[in-house]
């Protein structure tokens, strides 16, 4: 190979100051100003940090702790979007971190980033292809295609056919001219998309967003009201700022409107989907994105590869047949076949299903190494009992079409068809003809078919039952694969696949939308699929109203996984494949999905409870904020005490309740079923809190602290009456949160200093009796609703 030359220096510099270099754009569309600015400015922290704000100002800073959830949601989300940033940064589709290039008729390394369009690269097997380029020159060349279009096995090239970036060399040698560099390549378009930076599509997220932007954006008219209300309390706005009044009332203000957010629930969402990840690195799945954790439970069809995902990339020997007048000595030639030193994995297998070892007295005199451009390999005996060539191979290379072995060939392609593999040993008396320096070895005359090996690909012991679990789950699972169609189809069969009634070749496939959309309503099994095609696909299914999860291992998935609403890798697969995935399979194993699935139902089941106990809190918080300002009245709670009562009946219980074992199933709704839940448990609290601070203002003619202390108590009970409801059924644990949050009401009114921080005084009797009357009255009101709703059809 020493007709070309390559580029001079000269031509090299030329090109390198053209910028026709071998460097691709790292921008991942996302800076991290522009994250940090998308989490700090939202209309959530303006509400809560002017809220934290005016307290500091106003010296009251016992009454700005909840200060603490805009520190922390805004680093939980810049955190959680840098990262999956940075991993996509690192993405890298090619691998090579040097490449070799004939310059000035001299082999020399250079960096991966240094190829220049029209350099000469030189291949050598186990060498990944820097750039797309065309082959010039090569000798006996085979190229690894797997991780770009799915093919497992190596393709045979010759002179003048193209070679994509990011395949690589495993036979021959040869030289490549670049056709293609940096953005221009292949494997860059491919990462270009993929480095795009999306956030995992999540109802939890989508939810709660509306519901704070709803509420943001009704604070401005509630504030006013209640500014104004505390005001006129105070005697009116001249009186309140001539006597400084005007500082408590501004204080009690905050406190109705800083009530209204739910601070908490963002938070403690975080929270939950934190454990959950963390949970699962401990089962060897890597979270690249919090939200992922959700999308496990919404999944309700799963796109899988089958190699590596339901087979572990072996084949194993289905059967040996003899044909009828074989000759004694087969056994023993298929024994030499697999102890050949330079045996490949396929002849390893075959002599797994002959009994005992090797036991030839000499060597073969002459040998052919297998190699899949020309899919054979021979040797040649001359002591008895193996005396004669013998070939393994593909019949219809070995056999031909024609001949005493026809009937063998037509049985080896019916059996073929039905996705297994099959390989002939053939004898003949005649020695191996010398190949005098042809690159093409040439068979001897006079083969005769002596046995047919049947090989299938070994399917992962617990891929059937996987698949039987996701059927039992709702969960559709359908495999696209770039292997043939019909040994995709025989392993989907194998792992008893539903809706496995054939396999499409997804190069016949319609190129629009909802023609794809309609073949993918029944068709469930696909080969041949290319890397656009892959995602073309998932897009499709979506069309559909499918959530979409895809599972994959290279660079061809990388798109799909890209597009999925989630996006899953092997661990052992590309670099762009893990980067790119939402979660990565650390081990690769297709049994972990499962459990996975089951720890993402329990993280969104426990959060939509959560959100019922969070945003009934919200619901009755405005209705107080509401009544109270337009009443003129003071609002009977400071900002603190308010702290106290969230932390007995929704901070401490969402710690245990957010992270308890739940398997109920995902199902969409999630914001209609919490509206259902808290809307009427806020109006009843409300009511209760209502009715027992104007009784107390009336009738009793209590103090400011007094009506405040009985507001607390009220609030309190009722809210917890609404925890009890969510807590159920009752476990040990539940019981023991419900139990210990009621206790810890008396516990602080006893406490002096408690007391004394929250400015609250014990009332009299009556006044007790009337708060804990009104509680129960408000337990018995949320009983009745909520067996109601429990009874209507999707309210679970």
């Amino acid at each position: 190979m020493g007709a070309w030359q390559g580029l001079s220096t000269a031509e090299v510099l030329d090109r390198t100051e053209r910028g026709l270099v071998n460097t691709s754009p790292d921008s991942t569309g996302r800076s991290f100003a522009s994250i940090l600015q998308a989490n700090v400015l939202t209309l959530f922290n303006a509400v809560v940090g002017g809220c934290f704000l005016a307290l500091v100002l106003l010296g009251a800073w016992q009454d700005a702790l909840f200060g603490f959830f805009i520190v922390a949601n805004t680093l939980i989300g810049v955190v959680q979007e840098f990262t999956a940033k940075r991993a996509l940064v690192r993405l890298a589709v090619l691998d090579a971190p040097r490449a070799y290039v004939r310059r000035d008729g001299v082999d020399a390394e250079c960096a991966v980033d240094a190829v220049v369009l029209d350099d000469l690269l030189v291949l050598r097997p186990g060498e990944q292809v820097p750039a797309d380029a065309e082959l010039v020159e090569c000798r006996a060349l085979e190229v690894d295609e797997s991780l770009l279009t799915g093919e497992a096995v190596p393709v045979p090239v010759t002179v003048g056919r193209g070679l994509m970036s990011g395949s690589t060399i495993v036979a021959g040698a040869g030289l490549a001219r670049v056709t293609g560099v940096g953005a221009a390549s292949y494997a860059a378009r491919i990462t270009a998309e993929a480095r795009q930076f999306s956030l995992v599509d999540s109802e939890l997220r989508r939810s709660i967003g509306r519901v704070i932007h709803w509420i943001s954006l009704g604070l401005l008219p509630l504030s006013v009201i209640v500014v104004n209300g505390q005001m006129q309390a105070a005697g009116g706005w001249s009186a309140a700022l001539s006597s400084g009044a005007w500082r408590d009332a501004t204080i009690t203000a905050v406190a109705s409107i800083n009530a209204m957010v739910p601070a908490g629930l963002v938070f403690m969402t975080s929270v939950a989907l934190a454990v959950g990840a963390a949970r699962l690195a401990r089962r060897r799945v890597l979270i690249h994105e919090l939200a992922a954790v959700e999308g496990l439970a919404r999944v309700d069809v799963l796109c899988i590869d089958k190699t590596g995902t339901l087979t572990d990339g072996s084949f194993a020997l289905d059967r040996l047949e003899a044909v009828e007048g074989a000759p004694a000595g087969w056994r023993q030639a298929l024994a030499w076949f697999a102890a050949d030193p330079a045996a490949n994995a396929t002849a390893l297998v075959i002599g797994s299903g002959v009994p005992g070892a090797w036991t030839g007295s000499a060597p073969p005199d002459a040998t052919v190494a297998f190699s899949s451009r020309h899919r054979w390999s021979g040797a040649h005996f001359t002591e008895d009992g193996l005396r004669g060539s013998w070939v393994l191979g593909g019949a219809d290379v070995v056999l031909g079409a024609a001949g005493p072995g026809r009937s063998i060939v037509a049985q080896a392609a019916a059996i073929a068809a039905s996705g297994t593999r099959t390989l002939i040993l053939a004898h003949s008396s005649r020695p191996l003809p010398r190949t005098g320096g042809s690159t093409a070895p040439i068979l001897p005359d006079g083969l005769r078919p002596v046995a047919m090996a049947v090989l299938r690909e070994r399917v992962r012991p617990d891929a059937a039952d996987t698949v039987r679990y996701f059927g039992e789950q709702g969960v559709r699972v359908v495999v696209i694969s770039g292997d043939d169609p019909g040994t995709v189809l025989a392993v989907a069969r194998e792992v008893r696949l539903p809706g496995a009634s054939s396999g499409v070749d997804a190069r016949t496939l319609p190129e629009d939308p909802r023609a794809l959309a309609e073949v993918l309503r029944t068709e469930s099994v696909f080969g041949r699929v290319s890397p656009d095609r892959k995602k073309a696909m998932v897009l499709a299914l979506q069309s559909l109203g499918h959530t979409v999860a895809m599972t994959g291992d290279g660079v061809n998935d990388a798109l799909a996984l890209k597009h999925a609403d989630l996006g899953i890798a092997m661990g052992s697969g590309a670099p762009a494949a893990r980067a790119v995935a939402n979660l990565v399979l650390l081990d690769g194993g297709f049994a972990r999905l499962p459990g996975i699935v089951a720890e993402g139902r329990q993280v969104i089941a426990n959060v939509e409870r959560l959100a019922k106990l969070f945003l009934s809190k919200t619901v009755y918080a405005v209705l107080l904020a509401l009544v109270f300002g337009v009443l003129l009245w003071p609002f009977p709670f400071l900002p603190r005490q308010l702290a106290v009562v969230d932390g007995l009946t929704i901070g401490l219980p969402a710690l245990v309740l957010g992270l308890l074992p739940n398997t109920r199933r995902y199902r969409p709704g999630f914001l209609r079923r919490v509206g259902r839940w808290c809307i009427p448990s806020g109006i009843v609290v409300a009511f209760a809190v209502f009715g027992a601070v104007a009784y107390a203002r009336g009738p009793a003619g209590a103090s400011t602290a007094v009506i405040q202390t009985v507001a607390v108590i009220t609030l309190t009970l009722s809210a917890l009456w609404v925890l009890a409801v969510l807590a159920r059924p009752f476990t040990r644990t539940t019981a023991g949160v419900v139990v210990a949050a009621y206790a810890g009401l008396p516990l602080i009114l006893a406490l002096p200093a408690a007391r004394a921080f929250l400015q609250l005084e014990i009332p009299p009797p009556e006044l007790v009796v009337v708060a804990v009357a009104a509680s129960a009255a408000a337990g018995v009101v949320l009983e009745v609703v909520h067996r109601r709703i429990r009874s209507r059809p999707g309210a679970l």
